[in-house]
């Protein structure tokens, strides 16, 4: 029988008021949480990451992505359109806080392989 991991609680239930009062102001309100979790809804599909990957390293029309990509012209717009209501793409890479995060992503996912990109 496999082990299953228990959820963690406190043995007793008592709360610690100088370090709520120390967390309670740096917490976003909630709309923000809300719009950074959107946000990283968008990264959770491969097709789009794969785009902004192709697009990190040359602009490019939807014909020459679809090719690259081996889809269709209909698949990568859908997806273009999701990556530009979220601020990630215009007509071209919005900025260089998408590859930040896209970079640190990928670096979390190579030391969890035990790897390093070179």
């Amino acid at each position: 029988m496999a082990k299953r991991d228990h959820a963690e609680v406190c043995a007793e239930v008592c709360t610690h008021p100088e370090i709520l009062e120390k967390v309670a102001p740096e917490m976003p309100d909630e709309e923000r949480l809300y719009d950074l979790a959107e946000l990283f809804k968008v990264f959770g599909d491969t097709t789009r990451i794969r785009i902004l990957y192709v697009l990190f390293e040359s602009e490019m029309c939807v014909c020459d992505i679809a090719a690259l990509l081996n889809m269709t012209q209909s698949a990568i717009s859908h997806q273009l359109r999701i990556l530009k209501q979220a601020r990630l793409v215009r007509s071209r890479l919005d900025d260089d806080h998408v590859r930040t995060v896209i970079g640190q992503g990928m670096e979390h996912i190579e030391e969890k392989h035990g790897r390093k990109r070179a």
